[in-house]
């Protein structure tokens, strides 16, 4: 006989196939065998048939194309024996899926075989229909499964109703008609069919909600029932795994107690009770029993509040943690970071066991177990999370170095109670993993540097020691030679001494030595040789005595590659030889950087529409204006209108924002006749301005000294010295912190919604909010009854000058207890002479309504023949009641 005819064995087949010693020859025998299959099929050979479908279903699984054998699965289906029929649905599910248009035609046959005699063909037709029935299959095929979920045998209801779950998701209309018979289900004996039957019923909940209503009132109490009756159960060992009666039940029936008990308080406290026996009785000591109890504690987590049963969850996560299992501790910390929102006191008692995770040789749970520590961190256990994390940093895995330093790094910045505590833990970072440190963290560290004006001999003492022992640390060397630049006389006179340091001997030459070790170390990068040079010139006005040497080691790179080297040094060479008389004044100390400006860019925040300095402001052209006049907000004691008060920008940016700027007060002026106080100015773009971006630096002001050691690092271009330098010498501007409310809209375009002016409600006069010689602002107001603190705001703007206005930019900030909502302006262009307006809808909330009144600053920002005019006011005198 030939050995590829359709009439060998399956097993014959196989043999030849893994007789194949390369990929050709394995092609080359499942060709011949198609083409013997092929023929059969020509020659309609009934006998062989089901043998030749057994053959291309294993082609098919080797990959090989078997779409010309598709129409004998189904005269296999529709052929009467049992045998045929096996083989036929067995090809049906893997020859054909649910996108197949051939699978139409199997529809009747499935049809006839779901009311066959023969339990086993039945059973045949409900496992090819729960696994490749298409929406249109269920819609016509769901009465015959329906009522099959009462057939007499238990392995047809248990395939019918997992056949069931497969129709409801396919067409979630038809889970109505499976509710009742699912419901019954929950009453049967066999653990098969009670299994399927519960999780038809979880499935019938998450996908609707009349039948979720259905089980919370009919079904609550007999789950709870079997569930008891399943943990009190003896032992049974058919259903016995590991001493537990059948475990899989307990999960399935814990998962759909956990769908019945979220969000309905009633049905939680039918389960609590059985919840704590189920997490007391269940034996942890195998992998079945940690399955039961993780799915309990997923439950109690899930349903409605019960502080006690959520601390006997947490403490069983904890035993999870100490469990030598991988997965399962993984599990556990994967929980943990759930119930930290209901109960963090509870979590916070397994603090020690999260912080060993921590040290885990798996990288996963390492991950996992960081990101809860972080989680887990507050005000009051800052400081011993942060050492121990430190200390572990030192003898961490170098993959993991980056992860963990980025953490430490957001936990010192977020939670530090203290400047030097804030420096301290910093310099142990950069000691430790400098060079995992980025950009911004060591950016802002120099922010907070400059700003402790009683820590800066400390600082730089520190600093001088630690780059002592950690020379290849990058990031440190860069803070250093900074610090020894600005404060290297204090380095040496053992300035600004504190009580808990020992006074160290350091001459101006071993300053020196430092800044030149790290100019030419071998491996500094650009921005650490630059930052160098600026710290030599620095030292060249600080230690006369190392001039020359300092001018010596600054000629040496007037012929480097490096364009920014070389102009740096051209230039501080010619500072130091030609320019003696104004070189102290030019390399002074920097001013104090605006700590609150650096950290609201830092978080990527919007920032705020005022000024924080306390002297003359600089605007994007240059032109000094003065401070303008800053109220406190939040200090309204009473529906009065407010008055302005004489604090400073600080005070009032600190109410409003939530920041602390600590900034001297400045008078303010009084208030106009609109109530506001208005400003006005020209400036080349008001949100320019207001992101301080791009902001020259004005050389008419008083301060010129300051001002060109401010320009010193950010006069010459290239490299990431420059973006280094423009962050940290940009005038001070505030921005709102990450964390302050998000109450100013400064793109106010972004917002989609469409207030509707509501006239339902009280009724509020129009009133002129802001007017100049060239414009004028007017307020319509609408509340709703329903929502009294809610204000709907009509900003109506009108030209007044002879000029037309192009690229109208409104923008308002108000005080934390009010949100602000502000939609687009109805146009950009705003016509001469009151010949048309421009309209603006916003939103306010008054979360202190009937308490404080409504205040507001605003900018609007325009073009006038090309030429950018800002005009500033707040606004105080809204009506009450608002």
């Amino acid at each position: 006989m030939n050995p590829f005819s359709s009439g060998t064995r399956l097993r014959d087949m196989i043999r030849s196939i893994r007789a194949c010693k390369t990929a050709a020859e394995e092609r080359g025998v499942v060709r011949k065998e198609c083409a013997a299959i092929r023929a059969s099929i020509s020659e309609n050979d009934s006998d062989y048939r089901h043998r030749n479908m057994a053959k291309l279903m294993f082609i098919h699984m080797l990959g090989y194309p078997t779409h010309f054998g598709q129409m004998e699965c189904l005269k296999l289906i529709a052929a009467p024996g049992f045998p045929e029929k096996r083989i036929g649905y067995l090809g049906l599910m893997l020859l054909l899926d649910e996108r197949q248009e051939v699978l139409m035609l199997v529809t009747n046959s499935l049809k006839q075989d779901l009311n066959h005699t023969n339990q086993y063909i039945v059973g045949l037709a409900l496992c090819a229909l729960g696994n490749i029935c298409s929406a249109e299959m269920a819609r016509d095929l769901a009465p015959e499964v329906e009522r099959l979920l009462q057939f007499r045998d238990p392995n047809v209801r248990k395939k019918a109703a997992l056949c069931s779950i497969r129709i409801i998701k396919k067409v979630p209309d038809l889970a109505e008609n499976f509710v009742n018979p699912a419901a019954s289900l929950l009453k049967e004996k066999h653990h098969g069919v009670l299994i399927t039957g519960v999780q038809l019923c979880t499935d019938l909940c998450k996908s609707s909600e009349d039948a979720l209503e259905y089980f919370r009132r009919k079904c609550t109490d007999t789950v709870v029932k079997i569930l008891k009756d399943l943990v009190n159960s003896p032992y049974a060992p058919e259903y016995d795994i590991a001493g537990i009666t059948d475990p899989f039940l307990h999960i399935s029936l814990l998962r759909f107690l956990r769908v019945l008990g979220h969000g309905d308080a009633d049905a939680s406290d039918s389960m609590n009770d059985l919840l704590a026996q189920v997490a007391t009785k269940t034996e942890s000591n195998k992998n079945a029993g940690n399955a039961i109890l993780y799915e309990c504690v997923g439950t109690i987590m899930s349903i409605e509040d019960n502080s006690g049963l959520r601390v006997l969850a947490i403490n069983i996560l904890g035993r999870f943690l100490s469990n030598r299992d991988n997965n399962i501790r993984y599990v556990a910390l994967n929980m943990l970071m759930r119930a930290i929102n209901f109960d963090a006191q509870a979590v916070q008692r397994h603090r020690a066991t999260i912080l060993e995770c921590v040290k885990d040789s798996d990288a996963s749970i390492r991950k996992r177990a960081l990101e809860l520590v972080y989680l887990l961190v507050n005000e009051s256990n800052v400081k011993p999370l942060t050492k121990e994390l430190i200390d572990y940093l030192d003898v961490s895995d170098l993959e993991f170095k980056d992860d963990l330093t980025a953490r430490i790094c957001s936990i010192v910045d977020k939670f530090s109670p203290e400047k030097i505590w804030y420096i301290d833990q910093m310099l142990k970072v950069l000691s430790e993993a400098g060079n995992y440190v980025k950009d911004e963290v060591w950016h802002a560290l120099i922010v907070v540097i400059s700003n402790a004006l009683n820590l800066h001999g400390y600082t730089v003492r520190s600093l001088y020691r630690a780059v002592q022992a950690s020379v290849e640390q990058e990031t440190l060397v860069k803070v250093a030679v900074w610090c020894i630049g600005e404060y290297g006389d204090m380095l040496v006179n053992n300035a600004g001494m504190l009580d808990i340091e020992d006074p160290i001997t350091v001459t101006e030459s071993d300053a020196v030595d430092v800044v030149e070790i790290a100019f030419k170390r071998h491996n500094s990068d650009v921005t650490t040789r630059a930052m160098c040079l600026v710290a030599l010139l620095k030292l060249s006005s600080r230690f006369p005595a190392c001039s020359q040497r300092i001018k010596d080691i600054i000629v040496q790179y007037k012929g480097s590659f490096l364009l920014e080297l070389q102009q740096r040094a051209l230039e501080f060479n010619s500072v130091i030889e030609k320019h003696q008389n104004i070189r102290s004044a030019l390399v002074e100390r920097m001013p104090v950087l605006d700590e609150a400006t650096f950290s609201g860019r830092k978080g990527g925040s919007l920032p705020s529409a005022f000024s924080s300095s306390n002297g003359p402001s600089v605007i994007p052209n240059g032109v000094s204006k003065p401070a303008a006049p800053l109220v406190d907000l939040l200090d309204l004691s009473s529906d009065d209108v407010p008055a302005p008060s004489s604090s400073g920008g600080g005070d009032f940016l600190q109410d409003l924002l939530g920041v602390d700027l600590s900034l001297a007060p400045a008078p303010a002026p009084a208030p106009s006749q609109s109530g506001i106080s208005q400003n006005k100015k020209a400036g080349t773009d008001a949100l320019m301005d207001l992101l301080s971006i791009g902001s020259p630096l004005d050389t008419n002001s008083s301060s010129t000294p300051d001002m060109l050691s401010l320009s010193l690092e950010s006069k010459t271009s290239g490299g990431a010295l420059e973006s280094l330098s423009s962050a940290l010498t940009m005038p001070a501007q505030v921005s709102s912190s990450s964390v302050a409310a998000p109450t100013v809209d400064l793109l106010d375009g972004l917002s989609s919604s469409q207030p509707t002016l509501e006239n339902n409600g009280p009724q509020f006069p129009s009133m002129v909010a802001f007017e100049s010689s060239s414009l004028k602002m007017t307020f319509d107001f609408s509340k709703s009854a329903e929502s009294p603190q809610i204000t709907s705001i009509k900003a109506t703007f009108t030209n007044l000058s002879a000029n037309n206005f192009t690229d109208f930019l409104f923008q308002a900030a108000v005080p934390k207890f009010l949100q602000l909502q502000l939609d687009p302006a109805s146009s950009t262009t705003l016509p001469a002479n009151g010949n048309g307006s421009i309209t603006q809808n916003m939103r306010v909330t008054n979360s202190q309504h009937g308490k404080k009144s409504m205040a507001m600053r605003i900018r609007i920002g325009y073009k006038v023949d090309g030429k950018d005019v800002l005009e500033e006011g707040q606004i105080s005198n809204f009506p009450r009641n608002l």
